[in-house]
Order: C-alpha cells, then structure tokens, then sequence
C-alpha cells in the first residue's frame, strides 16, 4: 500500500495574504531545561543525554488558512432547516471512503465547472458515483499553493455541480485550489459589475439547504488515478468550530 499525502505544509510563508497569516513560535531543546527546573528537578538530575526537549507553539493559524474540511457551519447557521453541523459534529463516518477524482484541470482560470462538465468526464471515464463516496476536483492550481497571488488564481465549482455531487449521495468532496467557487476577488468583481447578488458564493450556499463539507487547498492529486484508493479526511476536533485543518491522505492498494 502507499500513502499519498494531499496536505498543504503549514510555516509562516511570507507570501501568504493578510488573512491567511500564520505564526509558529518554535522553542529549541535547550530551552526547555529551564522549563524542567521551574517544575522542580536539579539540574544534577538532569539525564546526561537530556538536551531538552523541541516544543511549538501555533500562536495564529486560522482553521482556513490550510489544507482543512469546512462544516456545514461555514455556509451559515442553519442547514437543511435545523442547526448546522460544525466541525466537531461531522460524523467521522463521512472523512474515510472511496476516493474519486474528477479532472477538470483543462478550465481556464475564472471559467466555472458545471454539473454537465462533471457528467460528461464521468461518462467518458466510466465512473459511477456511488453514496459516500470523497471526489476530489483536480484543478492543478495546487502548483500555485504557496505564492502569493494563489488565492486570486482558479476555476471554481458552481451551484450545480456541487448540487449533482450531493444528489448522488456524496457527503464530502475537495478540490485542489484556494476555494470551493470562483476566486473570491474575481466572484465580487463579477458581482459589482452585472449588479447580481446570486453569483457570490454560490456553490458554498448549497450547503444551506443541501448538507455536505467541503475541502480546500488540497495538493498532490495529480499523483492518484480516477478511481481505486481511498480517502482519509479527519479535521482537528474544535468544539464550535466553521471548519477544521486536516491531514488528508490517500490510499493505494
């Protein structure tokens, strides 16, 4: 078996924008030997091997700002008529399972992705989706991950799409872009321009009455095939919490 990892690398990358800033405070091993004595022990008690031990601390790291799944929360505070699922409440049950991906890497920057694209490559590869199933939507904007313009690059999953991934039971999907939808600076370009408030966030808004999660900023999904492995998508289990990092992976048998 091998395991292919679809996580973006968290650092403080000086190209991240303003709201996706990440700050790590690492502590090297010899700094830690105080710690050990303010607990108490000598430091004639000290191992001889004893350098200390390396600590970190994620000082700022927003549950957006990395590869990680969105709740049903995300999209707003009810959904499907009752309280949205946040990302403690997502059933783990929908972050394993059979993994398909869906190639739409031949759109042009800001050209959207429909459910009729989607059915017309599932047809030509013979792929069938089954309930259950995690689809990954392959862009190959994941090239872009750590530059600092990457946010404002991809195509993007509209209502529709996303409506047909979930009508056929599926309860997680991801792709490997910055977001679900169109670029966010482009979509409220779009939006100012025709006057029109229905095009912003118009695959997320789904999830208002059609529950379902979401990953993002996925990596890597040029190294799967369509079909034949499975997906592990657990989040970081925050109490209340919009979305969730994860350390999504593949399997290959």
């Amino acid at each position: 078996m091998r395991i292919i990892d679809l996580s973006k690398t968290i650092f403080e990358n000086p190209n991240d924008p303003f709201f996706m800033k990440v700050k790590i405070n690492q502590k090297i091993h010899k700094k830690a030997k105080w710690i050990i004595r303010l607990f108490g022990l000598p430091f004639k008690l000290f191992p001889n091997e004893f350098q200390g031990w390396a600590d970190d601390q994620i000082k700022r790291l927003g549950v957006h700002a990395s590869t990680h799944l969105d709740a049903p929360y995300h999209y707003g505070p009810i959904s499907e008529g009752k309280k949205a699922k946040t990302i403690d409440e997502v059933p783990l049950e929908w972050c394993y399972g059979e993994g398909v991906v869906i190639d739409m890497s031949y759109k042009a920057d800001f050209e959207p992705i429909s459910a009729q694209d989607i059915e017309i490559f599932l047809e030509k590869h013979a792929i069938v989706i089954k309930p259950m199933m995690i689809v990954l939507i392959k862009t190959g904007r994941d090239k872009y991950i750590y530059d600092k313009d990457y946010y404002k690059k991809g195509t993007g999953m509209t209502a529709d799409a996303t409506l047909y991934l979930i009508n056929k039971g599926v309860k997680v999907m991801g792709i490997d872009q910055w977001g679900w939808d169109l670029p966010l600076p482009y979509q409220i370009e779009q939006a100012k321009k025709t006057n029109n408030k229905n095009l912003f966030w118009e695959a997320h808004l789904v999830g208002v009455n059609h529950e379902y999660c979401h990953m993002e900023q996925l990596v890597n999904l040029d190294a799967l095939p369509y079909t034949g492995f499975k997906v592990a998508c657990f989040p970081l289990k925050i109490k209340g919490g919009s979305a969730g990092p994860a350390r999504v992976v593949a399997f290959l048998d």
